[in-house]
């Protein structure tokens, strides 16, 4: 492997070195590959019943099924899974075996009693479901990220608004309370100019093993549908369900599975509703040799003026026991905002302390229902702007997600003494690098063996929503995957 960096880095304060080279742009579209056979377009009035569906059951989606059955005059009418066991369970467990149930999710929206859809199917499926959910008239409710690609993640955007539906991103903590509260208070200048927003995905991560050739995959699923959008290609991991999440072709990594969270609060406070100009990943897989290929321990830095965002991802522990996760300003899984006046600490609420480290003011108030009952509402009042996480939203956050993963995919080995060498210095680069660095040496002493990947520094044309610069015709190539027939996502634009 080549152990030299192919991107110089320079110091900053809080800015990138503005990249150098040409414009391009990732030519060609998928046509739509199926063909729905769309029902009349129903919208539930304000005293209808809203009759729902949920896609995925296995944790998340179960969630879904708890909180949705709480809802008054919400009802769900069917559930979709590719596991046969999953399905029957939750059928069983939740409806006593009353309720549709489906294998296939193109059944579902043949279903003229179906209102809307809840998505907790894998990532590689978000946006495809979305999409033709919008076409078939039903509304939507699609798990973070959103999408697995920058591409398709704009095109659930621009079906939302073709065929009128209600689209929410699972991006809960748009509905807390207390953070909400503190948005207010923030963009308000209560606390002055904020100086730097930082997402923390602190949550400890351990080995999927290493298997010694393609696994079976189980009877109980349908692997074609499960694969849908993507090759069915050999297994080539223990266990089948979730850890999808650390390979590729399925997931996008600690990043875009709980980090998208931390990075749509992150740029919620700093008040941007476009994307940044630039984008470099640092990181690697340190601690074992298993079959994921997404980074465990990752830094991304998000040109966003005047406050950039600072994205950190600790799939590690802290020591070589196993015992302490990292903790930056006491926020673990969480995110700081700092400001002129001090930093606030926390995800669904948090607490706002001045720069002595003193205590100012605690955002306290749950979550509950109140994301789901949102939703229901938007779908009653039929007004995307009442939409807490209304799926522009979600696109953006996740194409932070996508765009940060984007470097790292494209990075090479940095030997550890050039990074030592770009930690010497007092701006946020260095900082950052200093503290993954020192971090990782607890699980790596050389890197020869898993090395610290330096992607490049990628520059990004927020209206196009493509790359621009040097590197840019390796990384348009990422904006999107390939789709296989049927299941092909449609170019709406």
């Amino acid at each position: 492997m080549n152990h030299e960096s192919h991107i110089p880095l320079s110091p900053f304060s809080t800015e990138f070195t503005r990249p150098m080279g040409r414009r391009r742009f990732l030519a060609g579209s998928l046509a739509s590959g199926v063909s729905l056979g769309f029902p009349s377009l129903h919208a539930a009035g304000a005293n209808e019943e809203v009759r729902i569906a949920i896609v995925g059951l296995r944790i998340k989606g179960n969630q879904h099924i708890e909180l949705f059955k709480q809802i008054p005059g919400v009802r769900i009418v069917a559930l979709c899974d590719v596991d046969s066991k999953i399905l029957a369970a939750r059928a069983q467990e939740h409806f006593g075996g009353k309720v549709g149930q489906h294998a296939d999710y193109r059944e579902v929206l043949d279903r003229k009693d179906v209102d809307a859809v809840c998505l907790a199917t894998p990532n590689h499926w978000h946006a495809l479901g979305a999409v033709w959910a919008c076409q078939a008239g039903k509304d939507v409710y699609v798990e973070k990220p959103v999408s697995h690609n920058i591409w398709e993640g704009r095109q659930i955007v621009t079906a939302a608004r073709k065929y009128k539906r209600i689209v929410q991103a699972g991006m809960q903590s748009r509905s807390s309370i207390g953070t909400q509260e503190f948005i207010a208070d923030v963009h308000g200048g209560k606390y002055g100019r904020i100086k730097v927003a930082r997402g923390l995905c602190y949550k400890q991560r351990g080995s999927i093993g290493k298997v010694a050739g393609p696994q079976a995959v189980p009877a109980n699923i349908d692997y074609n549908l499960w694969a849908g959008p993507r090759s069915p290609a050999p297994v080539m991991r223990r266990q089948f369900h979730y850890d999808w999440h650390w390979q590729w072709p399925y997931g996008n990594g600690d990043l875009g599975n709980q980090g998208i969270h931390q990075m749509d609060l992150c740029r919620w406070a700093i008040g941007k509703h476009e994307l940044p100009r630039r984008v470099i990943s640092l990181g690697g897989r340190f601690g074992y040799d298993d079959d994921g290929e997404t980074p465990n321990t990752q830094v991304v830095l998000l040109d966003y003026e005047p406050a950039p965002i600072i994205f950190e991802v600790r799939g590690l522990p802290d020591d070589s026991r196993g015992k302490w996760m990292s903790n930056y300003r006491g926020g673990q899984v969480s995110m700081v905002i700092e400001c002129e006046a001090g930093y606030f600490v926390g995800t669904n609420g948090g607490i706002f302390y001045n720069n002595d480290g003193k205590r100012v003011k605690a955002y306290s108030g749950g979550l509950g229902l109140h994301h789901h009952v949102n939703f229901i509402e938007a779908v009653r009042s039929r007004k995307h702007d009442d939409l807490h996480g209304e799926i522009a939203d979600g696109h953006l956050s996740s194409t932070l997600c996508h765009m940060g993963n984007i470097s790292q995919r494209l990075g090479k080995a940095i030997p550890l003494e050039q990074l030592k060498e770009q930690c010497n210095g007092r701006n946020l680069q260095a900082e950052v690098f200093e503290r993954l660095l020192t971090h990782s040496l607890v699980h790596e002493k050389d890197f020869t063996r898993h090395p610290m990947i330096l992607g490049p520094q990628l520059g990004f044309d927020p209206a196009a929503e493509s790359f621009t610069g040097e590197f840019s015709a390796e990384a348009n190539a990422l904006l999107k995957d390939e789709y296989r027939e049927p299941f092909v996502m449609p170019d709406l634009t």
